[in-house]
Parts: structure tokens; sequence; C-alpha cells
């Protein structure tokens, strides 16, 4: 296949200098960007290419129009290549005629940053991951348990999976590092429960907080494309993560009562056998888990939608949700004077001392 690389002379595709949301009408394109869709169409005067560009600011269209639309037999989606051509405005919207493209080395692309061109989480996913092993050491005060969550956890083969993988493909946590971002939100939502339930088993409910969704890490391709893999939709993620967990959950020592009661955790999350649950949930923490996982997934699709939006605003209808979502006016609160902040502190501390006087 042509690509133009002999008349395409970029060395820039290690550093992203021009982002999509800056790009408008009338200025010179010249960068790396993602080709998230690709479609050779004809027109009058012969056949041309549609190409969806994106980073992790949007996308936008572009065109490869005849004869330099003829120089490609194939566009690939889900691959990098480096863009040149001007951005004009067509009906309303922004569209990229492209003058020279050419498709980046399977070398050039292991070392582009994902994060330029995927929307990535705001945490970083090396320090999420850290965070949740210290949770794991503090919490799992069971041997048994902190050893199979900590070996799991640093296993070569899915640590480097783990900090790059999406939670979805699309609904909620669709970004760089988002499987981490909610495995550990719903990880802190279920010791909240705990603290207020005390009868709930802490650290099998935290286990099957870490891992309901650890399968997704193979269910999803991650990277680029991230679509479903094979084995993704033929088993579904949660049959994968209990696969891929049972070596570590045998190699544990954990008691055989605690790893049927995390199995069902894992096999139960979802709920409803609609939502493709294998079980509903028949123990006090399977309610936990399931409700606590709906409750990020719900909260997080809500915050996505409303990011940059002013109160008083409808979403688009969100078929997942069968409805559509509103952003309220919030409640205004009151700043407190610093004075009276100071009066209250001191009143606390002197309260205080009369309670230590008492105890003498």
């Amino acid at each position: 296949m042509a690509d133009g690389s002999a008349s395409l002379e970029l060395n820039f595709f290690m550093k992203k200098t021009q982002c999509i949301k800056d790009i408008g009408a009338g200025d010179e394109v010249r960068d790396v960007f993602l080709i998230s869709a690709a479609s050779q169409q004809q027109a009058k005067n012969g056949p041309f290419w549609r190409l969806e560009l994106k980073d992790a600011t949007g996308s936008l269209e572009a065109r490869i129009w005849s004869p330099a639309s003829q120089q490609y037999s194939d566009i690939g989606v889900g691959i990098l290549a480096e863009v040149e051509g001007r951005a004009d405005s067509y009906r309303d919207q922004i569209q990229v005629n492209v003058n020279r493209l050419r498709l980046l080395t399977d070398e050039e692309q292991l070392t582009a940053d994902l994060s330029a061109f995927l929307p990535a989480s705001t945490r970083p996913a090396p320090e999420m991951l850290e965070e949740l092993e210290a949770l794991c050491r503090a919490e799992f005060t069971h041997k048994a348990w902190r050893t199979f969550a900590l070996t799991a956890l640093a296993d070569a083969d899915i640590r480097p999976r783990l900090l790059a993988a999406t939670a979805a493909k699309a609904v909620h946590h669709a970004w760089v590092g988002g499987l981490l971002e909610h495995t550990l939100s719903v990880a802190t939502l279920c010791l909240s429960f705990c603290d207020h339930y005390p009868e709930l088993d802490r650290q099998t409910l935290l286990a099957g907080a870490i891992f309901h969704d650890f399968g997704k890490i193979w269910e999803l391709s991650g990277g680029l494309a991230n679509d479903y893999t094979d084995e993704g939709r033929l088993m579904g993620h949660i049959q994968i993560g209990l696969e891929k967990l049972e070596p570590f959950l045998k190699k544990s020592k954990l008691e055989p009562e605690l790893i049927l009661h995390f199995k069902h955790l894992v096999l139960s999350h979802h709920g409803q056998y609609e939502y493709g649950s294998p079980r509903l949930p028949q123990t006090a923490e399977a309610f936990a888990l399931h409700y606590a996982d709906n409750l990020d997934a719900k909260i997080t699709q809500s915050r996505t939608l409303f990011k940059e939006t002013e109160e008083g605003a409808w979403s688009p209808y969100q078929k997942t949700l069968e409805r559509a979502l509103y952003l309220p006016r919030r409640s205004p609160v009151r700043e407190k004077p610093a004075q009276e902040t100071s009066r209250n502190a001191a009143s606390k501390a002197e309260a205080l001392r009369d309670i230590q006087c008492s105890l003498l």
C-alpha cells in the first residue's frame, strides 16, 4: 500500500502538539491523530476516503479527495497517523482536507502516549494502583486474603494490562485507567457500607469489590481500538475473571467457605439475570457489592454527561438508562466567617478541657 511517506517528512510524532479541540476553520493541520473510522466512498470526481480523526480532546471528520485518495488501498481503524492538511468549515462543522497522510509503524505506535489520543483518568493509573495495594495491606487482616489480593495485583502479566484497562467500551469509565478508577471507587463505597453495617464481612466484600470486574482486562482489547475480544464476546468478563483468578485462589490458602462466598460476589454483582448476572445476590455482601457497583457506574455516567454543562440542562436521551438526565441547581453553601470558625474552635477546645478535667 502506498502511504505517501516519501513526500511526508514529519518527525514530531513522539510529542503531540496540536489538539482537536483547538482546531478551527482556516487552521493548518500538522500532527498525529488516531484514525477511529475510515471508509472509501465515491464522489463525482472519483473515490475519496472519509475519516474520523480523534485525540483525547475530541474528534473531527477528514477527507482525502481524489486523486490523492487513490494512493491508499486500505486505511485501518485504530491506527495512529501523521496528518497534514487544512481545516475548513462545512455545514457548520470543522472538516480537515488531508493533503498527506502516513500511518505510523508498529514500532512507532508502541512509543505513543495513549493518554494523548484517548480519554484518560484524571489520576495517574500507577498512583491508583498503589492506593489499592495500600488498601489491601491495611484492610486484609486475614493473611490469606492479603496474599491473594497482592499476589494477583502484582503479577507481571496482569499489572501492565490493569494499569491501562478501561472499565467499559462506552458507558462508564471508558477511558485509560478507568478500570482502576472504578475499582477503587467501588472498594471505597463497600468499606463505607461496612462502617454503617458492621455485620458485613468487611474482608470478603472488599475482595469482591477489588476483583468484581477483573475479567475486563481480557474482555476488552484496550489500546487505541478498544473493542471486545473474541474471549470477551464468547465468555464475558465475569467468567473470564474467575478463571484468571483461580490459580491465585488455590495458592492463597483461603478457607473453602470464603472462596465460595467470594465467587458468589463476583457472579452476582450485576444484580439481575437480564443484566447478564449468572446469579442473583443471595448474601448481604452480594447486595452491597451490586449496589456499590451500580451506584458508581450511574454517578460517573451522570458526571461525564454534565462535565461542561450549566445547571438547569437536560442530557440527550440515554439508551442505557432509558431516560434523559437533568442537572439541577445546587443548594447554596454559606461560607462561615473566619471569626465564627475561630470562635467555634475555641468553644470546642474549652469543652474538651472541661471533659478532661472531669475525668481527673
